[in-house]
C-alpha cells in the first residue's frame, strides 16, 4: 500500500509530511484545547510536540493536511500498521480548531479511506477511551466500535483505547 499519496478533495489536499513542515505544524498544534481530551494533553508544548513530530515523520505514513484555499497547513494524519490486504490503521490525526465541526475531518477521512480501500478491506481507528470528541467524530463518519485495547503511554501509564472499524463497501 502506498502510505504517503497526494490526495485532493474539494477543500483539502493531503501530501507527504516533510521535515520542513515542523514550524507550520507546531503553530497549528500549539492550541492546548486541541489536546484537552487526548491521551497526551501536553502535546501543545513544543518539547512534547517535537517528539511527536519526529515519530510521525519517521513513520513514513504521515500526511500533511492543507487547506486548498489558503495553502495553509492545518493538521496531520497518517496510515500505520498495514496488515497485508486485510487492514490499515488511520490515526494520529489533528486539525486546528477553526476547522472543527464543518466537515473537514469527514473529507479528510474519506480521502484516506478511498485510497486505503484500493489496497485493504477495512480501516481501523484507535481512539483514546476518554476522547469523546474523537469518538463522536468516528461515529459521524460511520465507524463501528469493535473493541478495546490496553496500551501504555510512553511513560508506562495505562492508555485505554477503543477501536473503531470501517469496512470497504
Amino acid at each position: 500500500m502506498e502510505l504517503q499519496p497526494v490526495l485532493t478533495g474539494p477543500r483539502l489536499m493531503l501530501r507527504p509530511l516533510k521535515a520542513e513542515d515542523f514550524d507550520a505544524l507546531y503553530t497549528a498544534a500549539s492550541d492546548p484545547l486541541i489536546w484537552e481530551q487526548h491521551p497526551a494533553p501536553d502535546r501543545h508544548e513544543k518539547r512534547v510536540f517535537e517528539q511527536f513530530f519526529n515519530r510521525t515523520f519517521k513513520s513514513r505514513g504521515a500526511l500533511a493536511i492543507l487547506d486548498k484555499n489558503s495553502n495553509k497547513l492545518i493538521g496531520t494524519s497518517r496510515y500505520y500498521d498495514v496488515e497485508g490486504r486485510d487492514s490499515v490503521c488511520i490515526g494520529f490525526t489533528f486539525l486546528t480548531r477553526n476547522y472543527w465541526g464543518s466537515g473537514y475531518n469527514r473529507e479528510l477521512k474519506f480521502l484516506m479511506l478511498d485510497h486505503a480501500f484500493i489496497y485493504v478491506r477495512r480501516a481501523l481507528f484507535h481512539v483514546g477511551e476518554k476522547n469523546i470528541r474523537s469518538r463522536r467524530a468516528m461515529e459521524k463518519i460511520g465507524a463501528r466500535l469493535v473493541g478495546r485495547l490496553e496500551r501504555q503511554k510512553p511513560d508506562g501509564s495505562p492508555d485505554p483505547t477503543v477501536v473503531f472499524e470501517i469496512k470497504r463497501p
